[in-house]
């Protein structure tokens, strides 16, 4: 008994579906971001003097589409330990009144919404979260593409008093500004054209 022609073209349309939608998964499933070719940055003002900082050990998992960004999802989170200042600031970063390291080793990043915004522009909107505190932050991402590798740039402000970054005698914001600018290169691969 053969099934009717309309029914056997359903079930080939619907494997073949699912078969492009789990290729495209599996795609998306295998974007990698480079520690070695990416970092994150961050400058705060001390005595009105800029001091930049790196961190060295972040993740990300990426899931993006360029075509279609409001389905992707990133996610971050970034080792508080490892930051790189100057020998006096390592030092100091880790205590309770910066990062609390030992209570809050970790500050993470999860998106909530991706919109494009202009050719190989997109606003990624989401929960900024540092030693125990949450804020929603928008943080602006341009992308380029060379030989199979993407590269997201972007850079966004933060007040670290929003975060409890530096209490006590050190929320004085005459001593260190209130503002940090955080900055980023990403280097990917696995991510679809633009």
């Amino acid at each position: 008994m053969s099934l009717p022609q309309s029914l056997s073209r359903m079930l080939v349309t619907g494997a073949l579906g699912t078969t492009a939608l789990l290729g495209s998964q599996a795609a998306l499933a295998q974007q990698k971001v480079d520690p070695a070719k990416s970092e994150i940055t961050f400058v705060s003002r001390q005595m009105g003097v800029p001091v930049e900082g790196r961190f060295r050990k972040f993740d990300a998992q990426v899931s993006f589409d360029p075509k279609k960004p409001e389905a992707g999802k990133i996610a971050f989170s970034i080792d508080l330990g490892s930051t790189t200042v100057s020998p006096d600031a390592d030092a100091e970063l880790p205590k309770a009144i910066w990062f609390n390291v030992p209570k809050f080793p970790q500050a993470t990043f999860q998106s909530g919404a991706i919109k494009a915004a202009g050719p190989g522009k997109f606003e990624v909107a989401g929960k900024l979260a540092i030693k125990g505190s949450s804020r929603d932050v928008v943080v602006p991402v341009s992308l380029t593409q060379a030989g199979g590798i993407t590269t997201a740039n972007g850079s966004f402000a933060i007040k670290r008093l929003d975060f409890k970054i530096g209490e006590g005698d050190w929320a004085d914001t005459s001593m260190v500004a209130n503002d940090v600018q955080v900055k980023f290169k990403l280097t990917l691969s696995g991510v679809g054209p633009l």
